[in-house]
């Protein structure tokens, strides 16, 4: 399996709730990250690593995603496929079945921000336990009621899955990025549209056979204003200088200039009263 060989799925369509005003304006996968947009830092990473099919499904601002990738240097490899009404995690997954077909399929939440090293995800993939259809990227989380709490075993392999558990057995948490196997396409697509969700429908199927890599570069669910703001000190830090600069050239400063700059206003406008909600409340 050739790094190029791998094809990916991201998923980027939610609605991003938790960051309202700030997802009123802009989608959560196009939050700015020390002045690049989430999903620029995603498609560079795999385009960085060879990847040459994405497919990235659409709906919440839709039209912003659209057009930000067709300005983008990525938009040659990047398939985008709106959904009218969500179909979720699995629903999507299996709607792109075909697409992604022949292979080994990366298959991401696009609405996180990240940093690993690509060859060596899919590495530990190809040197996964033969019983394993999958291998899902785990990070220590500092929220662990917010996220899916994963338990292994002695040879790394998913036993226990607790998914935003009021009190879960530890900080090991599901990143939410995956390497599969078709087999795993396969069971999505046997259900038809009984099965809609990854997290909850599809990994207790797999327990005993999801093998792990562990991140511990950086992993952040960007989903609250706080932990954006954080992210916005931690990232650079945590990347250094693996990662470009912010770029003045980026085509998102283009969406947010045009028509006198009104996106930018709105999003000046919504990031004010967000924060003006988190200090009448005492927060960081």
């Amino acid at each position: 399996m050739s790094r190029a060989a791998v094809k990916a799925l991201l998923l980027a369509a939610g609605a991003g709730s938790r960051l309202r005003p700030l997802t009123d304006v802009l989608p959560k996968c196009l939050m700015p990250i020390n002045g690049r947009p989430l999903l620029g830092l995603w498609l560079e990473l795999l385009t960085r690593a060879g990847v040459e099919t994405i497919v990235l499904n659409l709906h919440h601002h839709a039209g912003l995603v659209r057009e930000y990738v067709r300005r983008s240097p990525y938009a040659d490899r990047v398939a985008l496929r709106y959904e009218p009404v969500l179909l979720g995690t699995a629903g999507t997954l299996r709607r792109n079945a075909g697409e992604l077909a022949g292979g080994s399929v990366l298959l991401a939440h696009a609405d996180n921000l990240t940093w690993f090293d690509f060859e060596a995800f899919v590495a530990a993939h190809r040197r996964r336990p033969a019983q394993a259809a999958l291998t899902m990227m785990t990070f220590v989380t500092d929220a662990p009621g917010q996220c899916g709490i994963v338990e292994t075993d002695g040879d790394g392999l998913v036993v226990g899955f607790h998914e935003k558990s009021a009190n879960p057995p530890g900080n090991l948490a599901n990143a939410a990025i995956y390497v599969l196997e078709p087999e795993v396409l396969l069971f999505v697509t046997a259900r038809n549209a009984t099965v809609t969700d990854f997290s909850t429908e599809v990994i207790p199927h797999f327990l005993g056979r999801a093998a792990t890599f562990h991140n511990g570069r950086y992993h952040r669910d960007i989903g609250t204003l706080t932990s954006l703001l954080r992210a916005q000190i931690e990232y650079p830090l945590a990347v250094g200088s693996s990662w470009p600069a912010p770029a003045g050239d980026d085509p998102y400063y283009g969406l947010l200039r045009e028509n006198g700059g009104r996106l930018a206003a709105a999003f000046d406008q919504a990031l004010d009263s967000a924060l003006a909600a988190l200090r009448s409340v005492g927060s960081p």
